[in-house]
C-alpha cells in the first residue's frame, strides 16, 4: 500500500480501520501516517526533545516516554493536509522551542511552556462556568458538571489558545493540570505578584495575584513522558483552525440535522410519538428529529438494546411512520450492557474489570468489543432506519460521595486504566457508533455527554444534565476553541419567557434541540411541569407558541448559512460558533466578553436573559448592521439598553455581508429547493460560498458537490454554480435586498 499516494478519502478509511482493530494494530498505522506527515526540523527543544514540523505551522516535541495510548492513538481521522493551504503560512514556530523545559517527577511529568505577562489563555474544552483562564489553574477531568470551578466539565481538552497567536496541545488521557501564569519557578527572580504589607482580610489575603513573570505548567500524572503540539498562527483563530485540521477537519452534519430536534417525554410508546409528532405537523411547527428516550428498551440502566415491544411492537414501522412524517430518528442510550443484553456475553471477555449498574463495561479502544457492539447496534437500529443516537451517560461523577460510575482504578482488555478511559470513552463510543453509518455511506448527527481532544471530525453534539441559561452560552462561547460542538438545549422552563429566551439561543447553535424528556406536552403548550403532566395548557399558550414558531423559522431560515459555515469547519477548521476574541485577539474589550458568540463567518448574537428588559451589547470594531431594523452601527463600542420581544434576539450582521435567508420550511426533504432572500450589506459585499449536494450521503467526497458562489457587483446579484453534484437544484434566489 502507498499510503503517501493515498487521498484523503482512503486515509480516512484507513483511519477508521485501524481505529477499529486492536490497539497494537492502531499503533503501527498511526506511526506509518506519521511518517509521512513529520519533517525533522534542524533544531530541538530543550529536555531532550526532538522536534518534528508534523503539519504546516504545526510542530511536536517528544519529551521522555510517553504513554502508548494517548487520545492521538485512536484518532478518527488523518490530519488534513489540504486544508492549510486556506490559512496564512507560518514557516516559523511562534516562539523559542527551546524555551520548553521538561522533568519527571515522583508523580509523573512536568512541562513548562513561556508566556508573555499581556497574553490571555483560552479554550481547555467545553467548561461553561470559566471563559478566561488566565492566571488560574486548570483540571481537566471528565466530569458530570460542566460548571466546575477547575475547568472539569463534560469536554475537557488538554488544549489551549493564546491571543498571542499559537495553541498548545498535550497529548494526554491524564488528568492533567495546566497552572496558566499563576506559579512562578524559583529560578525566576522577582516573579512575584504585587503585595504590600500585611493583609488584614482573608478576601485580600487569598485575592487572586497577577505575577510580574509568567509561564505555564503542565503537571501531567502517572506520565514518564509527553508529546507537545504547538500550533501557530499568525492569529488567535489561525492556530485553532490548525488544531481542527490536524484533528481531521470538521464534521460536515446531514442536512436535516440542522434543523429543530424534538425529544419525547422518556416513557412515550410509539403511538405516543407518533401523536405528538402528527400535532407539531397540524401547528406548522418547524422540526426535523424525533428524539426517543428509554422507554424503547427493555432496560435501560444498564442498557439491555433490546425493543420493548410492549410500547413499541413494530419497530420497524414506527421509524418508517416516523419518516412519513418527514421526521428522522434519534434513539437514546448508554455504553453499559445488561446481563439480559444478547451481546451481554460476547462483551464479557473484553470489558473493564468494574461493572456500572450492573452493567459490562466495554473496551472500546480494542476491536472486539467494538466489532460485537457496532454490529449489534447496526442489526437493532441503523438497519431498521433509525438515523442519529444519543450517547448517554459516559462522563463521570468524581466528586459523588455515590459515584455511579467505574472507578479510575479499573483497569480494561486494551491497557487502559479507569482514569485514562473516563477521558476516552465518549470519543470512543461516538466512534463505535458512528462507523456502522459511515459503512452504510449514511451522514449522523448525534448526541453525546463526554468528549475530549481531537473531536472535530466526529458527528456528535455534547449535552449537558445542567441547566444555567448564562453557563449555557457560555459554553457555546467556549467550545469553539477546542474542536467541539455544543448545545444549550431547551427542556422546560420556568415561565414563557424563559422558554422562548433559551429558544432564543439554542437556535443559533450546532444542534437545535427542544428536549421534553420529562413532560408530555410541548413546553409552550405549558411550561410547569405537573400541569403540563396533568394535560393543562396554559393562559399564553397561543402567544407562546407562535413566538417558539417564529424562532424556529428563523433557524430553517438560516439552514443554507449554516450548512455553509459547517462545510468550512470541514474545510478550513473554522469553529461553526466561537468566542469574539476569536477573531478579534487584538482588541482587548473582546477578551471578557462570554455573554456573546459569533455563528458562522458573519453573524453575531447577543442573547437576552429572563428578567432582562434589555442589555448591553459589545460591537467588536467595523460596522454593524441591525438584523431586525437595518440600522447601521459603528463597532468597538457598547451599545447600552438593547431591548427584542420574545420573538426575536439581538443580532448583528458584519459589514460587507451578502446573507442567504431561505424562506422557513417545516422540514428537510432529499429534494428540499430553498428560495433564497439574499441581503446585501454594505458598499462591497464578500462574495459568499453555498454548498449543494444530497444532504446525507459522502457521496461529496467523490466529487458529487456544488459550489454556489453568490456575489454583488455594479448594484446586481450574480450566480455561479462549479462542481460535480447531479442532483435536485438546493437554491433559487428569487430577491436581492441591499440593506444599507
Amino acid at each position: 500500500m502507498n499510503i503517501e499516494k493515498m487521498t484523503r478519502r482512503q486515509l480516512i478509511g484507513l483511519a477508521a480501520v485501524a481505529t477499529a482493530a486492536a490497539v497494537t494494530d492502531w499503533d503501527d498505522a498511526s506511526r506509518t501516517v506519521g511518517r509521512v506527515e513529520a519533517a525533522t526540523m534542524k533544531h530541538g527543544g530543550s529536555g531532550g526533545g526532538k522536534a518534528e514540523q508534523v503539519a504546516p505551522g504545526v510542530w511536536r516535541i517528544r519529551f521522555g516516554k510517553p504513554e502508548k495510548l494517548t487520545p492521538l492513538s485512536f484518532r478518527t481521522a488523518p490530519i488534513h493536509k489540504e486544508g492549510f493551504s486556506s490559512l496564512t503560512p507560518c514557516d516559523q514556530p511562534p516562539f523559542s522551542l527551546d524555551d520548553i523545559t521538561f522533568r519527571t517527577t515522583g508523580r509523573g511529568c512536568a512541562v513548562t511552556l513561556p508566556m508573555t505577562t499581556e497574553e490571555r489563555i483560552f479554550g481547555f474544552g467545553l467548561n461553561t462556568k470559566l471563559f478566561d483562564k488566565t492566571d488560574r489553574r486548570v483540571f481537566l477531568r471528565p466530569s458530570d458538571d460542566p460548571e466546575g470551578s477547575l475547568g472539569d466539565s463534560h469536554a475537557p481538552v488538554p488544549f489551549y489558545v493564546s491571543t498571542e497567536g499559537y495553541g498548545v496541545y498535550m497529548d494526554t488521557a491524564r488528568y492533567a493540570s495546566f497552572y496558566s501564569g499563576n506559579v512562578a519557578p524559583t529560578a525566576v527572580r522577582g516573579a512575584t505578584g504585587a503585595g504590600g504589607g500585611p493583609a488584614d482580610n482573608t478576601q485580600d489575603l487569598y485575592r487572586q495575584r497577577t505575577l510580574s513573570a509568567k509561564t505555564m505548567l503542565v503537571d501531567v500524572p502517572s506520565a514518564e513522558g509527553v508529546d507537545v503540539y504547538i500550533f501557530g498562527g499568525p492569529a488567535m483563530g489561525d492556530a485553532v483552525c490548525r488544531y481542527n485540521l490536524f484533528s481531521g477537519g470538521g464534521a460536515p452534519p446531514p442536512l436535516w440535522g440542522l434543523g429543530v430536534a424534538y425529544r419525547g417525554k422518556g416513557d412515550f410508546s410509539a403511538a405516543d410519538s407518533l401523536k405528538l409528532a402528527q400535532t407539531l405537523r397540524d401547528e406548522k411547527m418547524p422540526c426535523d428529529i424525533w428524539g426517543v428516550e428509554p422507554g424503547w428498551q427493555t432496560k435501560t440502566y444498564s442498557c439491555s438494546f433490546v425493543w420493548n415491544t410492549g410500547k413499541f411492537p413494530n419497530p420497524d414501522g414506527f421509524i418508517r411512520e416516523m419518516r412519513g412524517l418527514g421526521y428522522r430518528t434519534s434513539f437514546w442510550e448508554h455504553a453499559f450492557t445488561h446481563s439480559s443484553s444478547p451481546i451481554h456475553k460476547d462483551l464479557e471477555p473484553f470489558s473493564g474489570d468494574y461493572r456500572v449498574w450492573d452493567g459490562l463495561v466495554p473496551d472500546f479502544a480494542g476491536k472486539s468489543a467494538r466489532t460485537i457492539f457496532g454490529r449489534y447496534q447496526d442489526k437493532v437500529l441503523y438497519a431498521k432506519g433509525a438515523d442519529s443516537v444519543k450517547l448517554d451517560e459516559c462522563d463521570n461523577q468524581p466528586d459523588s460521595a455515590t459515584p455511579w460510575s467505574f472507578p479510575e482504578a479499573s483497569s480494561f482488555p486494551s491497557g487502559l486504566d479507569g482514569e485514562q478511559y473516563h477521558s476516552l470513552i465518549g470519543a470512543l463510543y461516538q466512534q463505535t457508533m458512528w462507523e456502522p453509518l459511515r459503512r452504510r455511506n449514511k451522514r449522523t448527527w448525534g448526541l453525546v455527554r463526554n468528549a475530549h481532544a481531537l473531536a472535530a471530525p466526529l458527528p456528535y453534539v455534547v449535552y449537558s444534565d445542567s441547566y444555567d441559561h448564562r453557563c449555557y452560552v457560555r459554553g457555546l462561547v467556549n467550545a469553539g476553541f477546542s474542536g467541539l460542538l455544543w448545545t444549550p438545549e431547551v427542556r422546560d422552563a420556568g415561565s414563557p419567557e424563559e422558554l422562548c429566551r433559551r429558544i432564543g439561543t439554542v437556535i443559533f447553535s450546532p444542534y437545535a434541540m427542544v428536549n421534553a424528556w420529562y413532560i408530555a406536552l410541548p413546553p409552550w403548550i405549558q411550561v410547569n411541569r405537573d400541569k403540563n403532566n396533568a394535560g393543562e395548557p396554559m393562559p399564553e399558550q397561543a402567544s407562546t407558541t407562535d413566538a417558539v414558531r417564529s424562532l424556529f423559522q428563523l433557524r430553517m431560515s438560516l439552514l443554507p448559512y449554516l450548512y455553509s459555515a459547517f462545510h468550512s469547519y470541514a474545510e478550513t477548521g473554522t469553529p461553526p460558533t466561537r468566542a469574539l476574541v476569536m477573531d478579534w485577539p487584538d482588541d482587548k474589550a473582546s477578551h471578557a466578553v462570554d455573554d456573546q458568540f459569533l455563528c458562522g463567518p458573519s453573524l453575531m448574537v447577543a442573547p437576552m436573559f429572563t428578567g432582562q428588559t434589555n442589555r448591553d451589547v459589545y460591537l467588536p470594531p467595523g460596522l454593524w448592521y441591525d438584523y431586525w431594523t437595518g440600522e447601521k452601527l459603528a463597532g468597538g463600542r457598547k451599545i447600552e439598553g438593547v431591548s427584542k420581544p420574545l420573538d426575536q434576539v439581538p443580532l448583528y450582521v458584519r459589514d460587507n455581508t451578502l446573507l442567504p435567508l431561505a424562506e422557513p420550511i417545516e422540514h428537510v426533504t432529499s429534494d428540499t429547493r430553498f428560495a433564497l432572500i439574499v441581503r446585501v450589506y454594505g458598499d462591497t459585499p464578500t462574495p459568499v460560498t453555498l454548498y449543494a449536494d444530497d444532504g446525507e450521503t459522502y457521496d461529496y467526497e467523490h466529487g458529487a458537490l456544488n459550489r454556489v458562489t453568490l456575489s454583488w457587483n455594479g448594484g446586481k446579484g450574480e450566480i455561479v454554480t462549479k462542481g460535480g453534484y447531479t442532483g435536485p437544484e438546493r437554491y433559487e434566489v428569487v430577491r436581492w435586498t441591499p440593506m444599507g
